[in-house]
């Protein structure tokens, strides 16, 4: 299972990568300037590539890297997006003002916009999931897909929440539920 994981994660990065332009032109979904291919990063400012550009390959941050938006592999101490990320972030914190799409695993995961993905953590927080969340603590206003964790709390659940104590505040009826939470 590691080896997958390690070749999918170098299979992202490599194609991140190539896809990458080889020539700098504006790009405005990206940021100012076209993505960078690399990041590495002390504390932000003290970072190679500064934090209002995008990254599109590897950014590695040692204490704390930001940058706009991430596509590829984000891995360090502390994660940070202005924007939005597509991708495999591994770390101990991730925190995305915008939007989420991939795998997010650290041990605090906090999107601002939506995640759709896996999210896989000790605290999940969230505007809005879809997808999977496996966490000791999952939190989203609105959840569409299967929240795993000791404790789940959403403000509209389209799916399943499996956990010691679980809320969904649109459930009729019964919102908090012991076990298992429904709405379909």
């Amino acid at each position: 299972m590691r080896t997958l994981v390690v070749v999918l994660a170098v299979s992202l990065v490599l194609g991140a990568l190539i896809s990458a332009p080889a020539v700098a032109q504006d790009d405005p979904a990206m940021g100012q300037d076209s993505p960078k291919p690399i990041q590495l990063a002390l504390f932000a400012p003290i970072q190679i590539v500064p934090e209002d550009q995008s990254i599109r390959g590897l950014r590695l941050s040692l204490l704390y890297g930001s940058n706009v938006n991430m596509t590829g592999l984000d891995i360090g101490l502390v994660n940070r997006n202005t924007g939005n990320v597509k991708g495999l972030q591994w770390g101990v914190v991730g925190l995305t003002d915008g939007n989420f799409s991939g795998w997010q695993d650290n041990w605090v995961n906090i999107v601002g916009g939506k995640f759709t993905g896996l999210q896989t953590g000790v605290y999940n927080g969230d505007g809005s999931a879809e997808g999977f969340l496996f966490g000791l603590v999952n939190v989203t206003d609105t959840m569409s897909g299967f929240q795993l964790g000791l404790f789940n709390m959403t403000k509209e659940l389209d799916g399943l929440q499996v956990g010691i104590v679980n809320v969904a505040k649109n459930a009729s009826g019964h919102p908090v539920l012991p076990i298992v939470n429904w709405v379909f």
